[in-house]
Order: C-alpha cells, then structure tokens, then sequence
C-alpha cells in the first residue's frame, strides 16, 4: 500500500551565485533522496540570451513540472533547487511585476522547510544570467528573499559559511527537522 502521508518538501533558495544548485545536490546525495532542479537555469542553457519579462511563465511552468516530478519520484524526501517564490522574487525584481497566478499557485505548492542561502559565498559569475556580481543587487536580491519569506510566513533558515561548513549546516538543520517531523507524526 502506498503512503498516504505526504513526504517532507524542502527548498534551497536565495540569490544568484550563493551555491543552492551545489547545496542541493549535496543534500540529495547525503539523504539519498530525488530533488527538482531549477527551472530558470535550464531555460537559460535551452535559450542562451540574456532573461526578458516574456520568459517568466514558461520558465514558472516548468518549475511546476520540474516540482511534480520530483514529488511523483520521491520515497523519503524531497528537495527543490528554488521554486515558485523564487520566479515571483526576480520577476517582480528584474521586471516590476510577476502574474498573480504565480504567486498563488507559490502558496499553494509552499514546501515545508526553505533553506535560504546567505549571499556570504563570493560572486561565481555565469554567462547570460541576470546580476554580474553587484554587491548591492545581491543584497537587494536577499532583502527581498527574506522580506518573501516573512510575509508569506515560510519555515526559512538561512544558511552560511562556505564549503563543507555550508554544507554540514544544512545537514544539520534538514536532519532536525526530518526528526522533528517523524516525532509529531508518531
């Protein structure tokens, strides 16, 4: 018989170059379990161009499908490298507006635990992505993670340092949370 009980959702998001794809591969490989990958990053590689305001519904879509994937696959866990919140961030950044069906469909996919990634890694630029290292822009970019977040009330931990201190961190508070979670199930 299947589980009925959903599994656990947790997302790695934040800025651009604070480390979340290699976070999240990382985490997936500890905890043995599928993730989604982020959907703005393949778009980019399909269409190698500079990101216009036209490119956030399919790169959304995409996301919703790269999501359910995952959550179809998953046995144990899942893991999300970004999700909708994350297009509602930079579009309303890069472009003054994001539809409002992304925000709602965001709130309505919400995972349990957001794992925000600190802008505390230095810039790792990457062509054809929209910041090129700005340290204004990525704090700007953070604030508005964060001030995300908080208004949506998301179960956030930001998560710091580099290298393995990043990635122990993460570790650290995903395998809190999994227990913590089995404990109110039982």
């Amino acid at each position: 018989m299947k589980n009925t009980v959903p599994l656990p959702r947790i997302v790695v998001t934040g800025s651009e170059s604070t480390g979340k794809t290699y976070l999240t591969r990382r985490l997936s490989q500890f905890f043995d379990c599928t993730y989604s990958e982020e959907s703005a990053r393949l778009y980019v590689e399909k269409h190698p161009r500079q990101l216009q305001a036209s490119d956030v519904v399919p790169i959304a879509l995409s996301q919703i499908s790269l999501q359910e994937k995952a959550i179809h696959s998953a046995k144990n866990l899942i893991l999300h490298d970004t999700d909708l919140f994350s297009t509602v961030v930079y579009s309303k950044y890069y472009y003054q507006a994001s539809p409002d069906w992304i925000s709602e469909k965001a709130r309505l996919l919400a995972s349990d635990l957001y794992l925000l990634c600190d802008i505390d890694l230095p810039w790792q630029p990457e062509p054809l992505f929209r910041d090129q290292g700005s340290v204004e822009a990525r704090r700007q970019v953070h604030t508005n993670f964060l001030d995300l977040m908080i208004k949506e009330q998301l179960n956030m931990r930001i998560i710091k340092g580099s290298g393995e201190k990043r990635t122990k961190m993460a570790i650290n508070i995903v395998e809190r949370f999994i227990s913590k979670n089995k404990s109110a199930r039982q």
